[in-house]
């Protein structure tokens, strides 16, 4: 049995992870404007639950792969935010020496495998890794975050087609924040839920859930890694959410109906964790320090990103071929 204190500790960290995100986020959002961070930056201020309610279950060799909006995941995964913040900035130090930036992000020591710009690019690779995991039969699993717009790829269909007929252990995670790019998400699917309302077709449960809920997102991603651990093969998720922001960090959001941000935001992920906290006898004092602890952890981070070097031009010639060359292949 779990007792009430270690109950309150894992509340406390998931309430800590979730935070750690959104200050990371709202951060580097600021050096964007200071033109610290260039190119696109997608922000996940808003749907900070299902990254650290799915990842809080993981263990260290399990696979996770993101998308274009991934930086949450790869936090919620245990990423060292200096590095994160530096590959952001396209700093030496970074996790890629600066070259991948932010939709390219690569943490292979905390599981985080990797991240692309390329909507559901990433779901034919949790497929490759989750049949290397069943071929080792040691329990791994992979899980995979895209958004909602994924659904209409023909690599979700067919990833989910070969995952359900091997019985891969994969965990299909659908982060749908009811817009594909600028576009909402209804406008362009037949279905109201481009993830789950097509699980049946590939003989999966639909299972849709409330994706600013952490709890939720956790009891979800338990009974999804049991089964997949178990050899039982794979689940698909779809988790409502919503994003504070535009698209990327240069979209002002103005498509988006009057009033709809403001009513998302009364069920802001950390707002319902936070009454969450206090209704499990957490005083504000703590949850106020642990605010003011993350904020400096993130401000330390910015600091060394800032004075952290610029790579030098001969990384743009490694890397390019997988022997690491770069001359021209005939």
């Amino acid at each position: 049995m779990v007792s009430r204190n270690d109950k309150t500790s894992e509340l406390l960290e998931v309430f800590r992870r979730m935070w750690l995100i959104r200050a990371f986020e709202e951060k580097a959002s600021l050096l964007y404007a200071e033109r610290q961070i260039a190119g696109l930056l997608h922000l996940s201020i808003g749907q900070e639950a299902v990254a650290v309610g799915a990842c809080s279950l993981l263990r260290k060799n399990d696979y996770v792969f993101g998308g274009h909006r991934s930086h949450g995941h790869a936090i919620a995964c245990g990423a060292d935010i200096n590095k994160l913040m530096a590959e952001l900035a396209g700093r030496a130090t970074g996790y890629c020496g600066g070259k991948g930036g932010s939709m390219h992000i690569v943490a292979k020591e905390t599981g985080f495998i990797t991240a692309t710009g390329v909507v559901g690019g990433t779901i034919p690779l949790a497929l490759g890794a989750a049949f290397a995991a069943k071929e080792r039969k040691n329990g791994q699993l992979a899980v995979v975050f895209f958004g909602d717009g994924a659904g209409q790829a023909g690599a979700f269909h067919e990833s989910l087609n070969i995952a359900s007929l091997w019985k891969l252990p994969t965990i299909f995670v659908c982060e749908n924040n009811l817009y594909m790019e600028y576009t909402p998400i209804a406008d362009v699917t037949a279905v109201p839920h481009p993830a789950a309302d097509r699980a049946a077709s590939y003989g999966l449960e639909r299972i849709v859930i409330d994706g600013n809920d952490a709890d939720e997102c956790y009891r979800t991603a338990q009974k999804a890694f049991a089964k997949a651990r178990a050899g039982e093969g794979p689940s698909l998720i779809e988790c409502m959410t919503y994003r504070h922001s535009g698209h990327s960090r240069a979209d002002p959001a103005k498509y988006r109906p009057e009033g709809e941000l403001e009513k998302w935001k009364l069920r802001d992920p950390i707002k319902i964790y936070r009454e969450r906290l206090r209704q499990f006898g957490v005083k504000d004092s703590d949850i106020e320090a642990i605010d003011a602890s993350v904020r400096k952890e993130v401000d330390d981070a910015t600091e060394r990103c800032k004075a952290a070097p610029n790579p030098p031009l001969d990384i743009l010639t490694t890397d390019v071929y997988a022997d690491g060359g770069w001359a021209w292949r005939n």
